[in-house]
């Protein structure tokens, strides 16, 4: 009766093993970090410096790019392949002038964006010289992160996701190196590291020409004709890059309002590192992995497998996200000692950060189940509704952390970044259920109750493990990332065979027919 038409946790798999292999080694890079800059004023400058075109990175690179792009693009080389390639062409020209322009203005008005994205610095002189050098330098960056997200769109449309996925990766490797070898040469390590951020970009948008030249290679040209497909595609893109980008943006914002606390930028840099890793599987994979897939199937009007698609894709999102939130809540303080505690961060560093992290990580299944259900609606090339949503995400963040900022400092941010997130989540599922975007299975109902299960047993073993390895997951203890590693694994381990057992997370039990 049905069509195999996906296999969606083998390609969740495929794009997630790729973006888990760029956070371990993210991981690394940001130990690296804290070791050798900690919560330093070079600490605070290069992230504010980075965070810009970072932020940029995120709103492109994972999936919010391909949301206008995919649908648009799937559709003229339907037609046919000539049609496909002149449309690329037209959207990466575009693209390309757009973005020097760009980076023109901001490397000419750099302090005023410095200003805008860190007003605290204001106050400091030295900090705001360094954010103002490092953001010149890693500003271009984004030109070459943004050409290089439109060609993994085009890898997306064919249902390539390993390249694209692992293209990323040649970011943590060259900053890792930049690291040590500014260590090594006693250079500046800041600046340093923001030199490797624009090589990165650069060296990732090469390896993408390459592999993608397959199905296309963009040729360069200065005219332009704006067919309705191009407009449409422009009206799509900026709504999809703010909407299926909110949380990126609302971290932004919290950025900015940390900037008139002393390190906590910082904290919240380290603390929004160790919840992405989840993040990039629970939400940006499925997310990604179901966009060009759903879309195909809205075009046939095949209901029954519309359905299906989004049912499981929810089902494998909460399965991936909640074990992690949990986890994540529970281990807070030994897992931020474990990966930043040395060298130049502090036990107040790690307090701070951990605490930052506790209220993120209340947040991480509404973080990934917005990439998942704004998906639903980018497939049916619907980019306002997300754009509403995501609108009113932002304005209740602000509102929360202004007036909540002077009495609890910079821990209101990501208290302020959940409450929005699970607000749009909320938000999201009063429209489909009104507008019948989504008919909920019975089966999806059991299956979250045997997920929650699952990560109860899971928490629970977690929980006295922590307590029996307490002594070896002290600050001062020189191997606790060994033992935290020991603990994260077993506990994952115990999580995927109770929910095999259970049935959830098998990959028979992903395969819509």
């Amino acid at each position: 009766n049905f069509v195999l038409i996906m296999n969606l946790l083998s390609s969740t798999s495929v794009f997630g093993f790729y973006t888990l292999i760029s956070r371990i080694l993210g991981y690394l890079r940001d130990i690296l970090i804290a070791i050798f800059l900690g919560t330093t004023i070079y600490a605070d400058a290069f992230f504010v410096a980075f965070r810009l075109p970072n932020t940029f990175r995120r709103l492109f690179a994972e999936g919010t790019f391909n949301a206008a792009f995919i649908p648009s693009y799937a559709k003229a080389n339907l037609k046919n392949k000539k049609e496909g390639k002149r449309f690329a062409d037209e959207v990466f020209n575009l693209l390309l002038y757009i973005l020097i322009f760009i980076i023109i203005i901001v490397e000419i008005f750099t302090p005023a964006v410095v200003y805008l994205i860190a007003p605290g610095f204001y106050g400091d002189s030295e900090k705001l010289n360094l954010a103002v050098e490092f953001t010149r330098i890693t500003f271009p960056f984004l030109l070459f992160v943004s050409l290089s997200s439109m060609l993994s769109g085009v890898l997306n449309t064919n249902n390539k996701f390993a390249a694209a996925a692992a293209a990323p990766i040649a970011l943590n490797i060259v900053l890792i190196f930049s690291l040590l070898l500014a260590f090594n040469l006693e250079l500046n390590i800041a600046k340093s590291l923001s030199v490797g951020v624009t090589l990165s970009g650069i060296i990732q948008f090469f390896i993408l020409i390459f592999v993608t030249k397959k199905f296309y290679f963009p040729s360069l040209k200065i005219s332009f004709e704006f067919k309705k497909n191009i407009k449409n595609f422009f009206q799509k893109l900026l709504p999809s890059i703010f909407s299926a980008g909110i949380t990126q943006i609302n971290i932004l914002v919290g950025t900015i309002i940390a900037s008139f606390q002393t390190g906590a930028v910082s904290y919240l840099y380290y603390a929004d590192r160790i919840y992405q890793i989840n993040l990039a599987i629970a939400g940006i994979a499925v997310g990604t992995v179901v966009l060009p897939n759903l879309s195909k199937k809205i075009k046939e009007n095949n209901k029954n497998s519309i359905n299906i698609l989004q049912n499981k894709s929810l089902e494998l999102s909460l399965a991936l996200s909640l074990p992690a939130a949990f986890g994540l809540f529970i281990a807070s303080k030994e897992i931020v000692s474990s990966l930043f505690g040395y060298g130049s961060f502090t036990q107040d560093d790690v307090g701070n950060t951990s605490l930052a992290l506790m209220y993120f990580a209340l947040g991480v299944p509404a973080f990934a189940l917005i990439k998942v259900l704004s998906s639903f609606y980018f497939a049916r090339d619907n980019t306002k509704t997300p754009f509403y949503i995501s609108f009113f995400s932002m304005v209740t963040n602000v509102f929360i952390s202004l007036v909540f900022f002077k009495e609890y400092g910079f821990i209101i941010i990501p208290i302020a970044t959940t409450i929005s997130s699970w607000l749009s989540v909320l938000i999201y599922f009063i429209f489909f259920n009104k507008n019948k975007i989504i008919i909920f299975e019975n089966k999806i109902l059991m299956n979250i109750y045997k997920i929650l299960f699952a990560t109860a047993l899971m928490c629970f073993f977690l929980y006295f493990g922590l307590e029996y390895f307490e002594d070896k997951l002290e600050y001062t203890y020189k191997f606790k990332l060994i033992y935290l590693l020991i603990m994260v694994g077993l506990s994952a381990t115990i999580y995927l065979l109770i929910t095999n057992i259970l049935g959830i997370l098998k990959f028979k039990s992903y395969k819509l027919k």
